[in-house]
């Protein structure tokens, strides 16, 4: 009997039906020969600003040097606290102490895994010099309150937007859009997701906007002459090309996730598994990102279904206090319990856009036959 085997993530599906207008994009690069912020480029950050509803949109080498970028732009530099996340991928607290600045924590919000809004405003002093809270999984983090203490005390917010592209909050704003500055990656496993490293920076902000483009270009304005010194954060050409391919399909590609998300809920019901595998709050605008579950003995679920053929994955193991490099920061175990408990119990399944109904069922009914359901 045939086992039919479903990957976490199946790109070779999604890149099938557009192979050969990605090709034409690729030679159409080749043959005008400007690999670095060419034609392709700026017009794709005009679309992603008109998709986002962005004032301006920069596009760079990745989701990590957009956080980074981000945090130069607004000043974030040696002695300054960011208060941001603990359950997030390394890239957020990371950028922060590459910058010397210290990463100040709030736990997280169980039911949305985003950063807990009243803890971190809470934590915002004279010595914060920015809040980035993350729009994890694709739903978007409760940002007012955050906004509202950031703005009494003069913080800038930056989002982390790198797994919310397209995503949207309860009052219809765009990821990205709802702070000073946005950030995105194109990571491939992303929903919008190139042929390698990219990443984008929103912003209504016109000087900012400006700053940030001489940012990546190692601070020069003009050519050979040195205003700051910044890096080379620039997005590839061919990088462009294809996501301009793909954003066309951005929407209907969240609609299939949105679907996927739905079909699951149904299928989990229908095993009455309720009591046992917490689904993801649903809510309008969350796109899917991915499609974490939390469960009581999750790693011998993830062994046994990988051994069936079910791609699955942890988001995070280790929450970012507890990560080796940040032992100096001082933090114990049990200091942020919801992330930590996060940590331990989370599992993400297969949710991407060409995922079969087929498929979706196997998942299930291993899940269930795994807790004798």
């Amino acid at each position: 009997m045939t086992i039919l085997r479903v990957p976490l993530l199946d790109l070779k599906a999604q890149y099938a039906p557009m192979r050969q207008e990605i090709r034409e994009v690729m030679d159409r690069v080749c043959d005008e020969q400007q690999f670095i912020l060419g034609p392709e480029v700026q017009a794709f950050e005009r679309e992603v600003a008109q998709f986002c509803g962005a004032g301006h949109a920069i596009g760079v080498s990745s989701g990590t040097d957009a956080l980074l970028a981000a945090l130069m732009a607004v000043g974030v530099g040696p002695g300054d606290e960011v208060v941001t996340s603990p359950y997030s991928f390394f890239a957020t607290a990371g950028t922060i102490a590459r910058l010397g600045a210290r990463p100040i924590f709030a736990d997280i919000e169980p039911e949305t895994f985003n950063l807990d809004p009243a803890r971190a405003a809470s934590l915002i002093t004279g010595r914060t010099k920015a809040v980035l809270p993350v729009h994890l999984f694709g739903r978007c983090a409760d940002l007012d309150p955050i906004l509202d203490a950031a703005a009494s005390r003069g913080v800038p917010v930056i989002e982390d937007a790198a797994q919310a592209i397209g995503a949207r909050d309860g009052k219809g704003r765009s990821a990205g859009t709802v702070g000073r500055l946005g950030c995105f990656s194109f990571f491939p496993t992303k929903n919008l997701g190139g042929f390698g490293d990219g990443g984008l920076i929103t912003t209504r902000d016109a000087a900012l906007d400006e700053s940030l483009r001489r940012l990546r270009v190692h601070g020069m304005e003009p050519k050979y002459f040195h205003k700051v010194v910044g890096g080379n954060f620039r997005l590839d050409t061919l990088q462009a090309a294809v996501l301009r391919v793909k954003l066309k399909r951005l929407a209907a590609w969240s609609e299939g996730r949105r679907a996927n998300a739905a079909r699951y809920r149904r299928m989990f019901e229908s095993k009455k598994l309720d009591d046992t595998v917490r689904l993801p709050g649903d809510v309008p605008g969350h796109i899917y990102n991915q499609f974490v579950i939390r469960v009581s003995d999750r790693d011998r679920l993830r062994s046994r279904l990988t051994e069936k053929g079910v791609g699955t994955e942890v988001y995070y193991p280790v929450p970012l206090h507890l990560q080796e490099c940040f032992a100096g920061l001082g933090h114990r175990k049990g200091e942020f319990p919801n992330a930590e408990a996060a940590a331990a119990d989370s599992v993400a399944l297969p949710i991407y856009p060409e995922l079969t109904e087929e498929q979706q069922a196997v998942v299930v009914d291993q899940i269930a036959a795994f807790y004798g359901r």
